[in-house]
């Protein structure tokens, strides 16, 4: 099939048009969802700035929070640290070094409800089969971030053996909590300052202006398609008209 535009000829083949059709409008819908993924950034990074400028809340304050109201708000306090609750969260890497993440109960009083607790990072062993010495202060400084949506996707059982410490895929904090003997926080702390482990958590690991370019990279080959389609449409109209 031929087309004529502009005075020049254009040789269309059906399967590549279709090809070329398919493959802009995914390149272009790809574009489109970086864009959206950088406004969602944008609204919650600033979101996060709103609530971290009324300052840190202390154990009162934070009791009468939901999970909802507590995402994203900072908390200082001090605590003790409910033996011998420990949870390792697998997989973590740090400066490309493979570790875990250590996570406890911490409480304010003996009998008061437990925060769950992110103290960081610590490296793991040569073996799986050995888990890393943990040196766990019995009472705590903390001052983080709390985060209500945690968690992720896995495969199979989240948690591996018995006992403690307990090695886990996910911070299933429902799951974590129904371990205790007192009901917990529907929250994790993300220590931030004086951890015995090395904190890296970030709220946003990438910001909108990586997705801004992500989304031009896409719009580009999606352009870059077409191009490439017309050139060749361009070079079989030629060739007809020479014969």
């Amino acid at each position: 099939m031929q087309l004529k535009i502009f005075g020049r000829y254009f040789g269309i083949h059906k399967v590549w048009l279709l090809i070329t059709v398919t493959a802009f409008i995914i390149l272009s819908k790809l574009g489109y969802w970086q864009l959206q993924r950088a406004e969602e950034k944008a609204i919650q990074i600033s979101q996060l700035e709103q609530l971290q400028q009324q300052g840190e809340l202390n154990w009162q304050q934070l009791a009468v929070l939901s999970a909802e109201q507590a995402d994203g708000v900072l908390f200082a306090g001090a605590g003790y640290w409910l033996k011998p609750y420990v949870w390792l969260l697998d997989n973590q890497i740090v400066d490309g070094k493979v570790g875990y993440d250590v996570i406890v109960p911490v409480q304010s009083t003996a009998k008061s409800r437990p925060l769950l607790v992110n103290l960081g990072w610590v490296a793991a062993g040569s073996s799986r089969a050995v888990l890393p010495e943990l040196n766990i202060p019995e009472q705590l400084q903390l001052q983080g971030l709390v985060r209500s949506k945690v968690g992720g996707f896995r495969l199979g059982q989240n948690t591996e053996g018995a006992g403690w410490p307990q090695r886990i895929q996910q911070p299933e904090l429902e799951q974590m909590a129904a371990q205790l003997p007192v009901s917990a926080y529907p929250f994790l702390l993300y220590q931030q300052e004086e951890s015995p482990f090395l904190p890296h958590y970030q709220a946003v690991v990438m910001p909108p202006e990586k997705h801004h370019g992500y989304a031009f990279q896409w719009f580009m080959l999606a352009i870059a398609v077409v191009a490439v389609a017309l050139a060749a449409a361009r070079r079989s109209g030629r060739e007809n008209e020479q014969e």
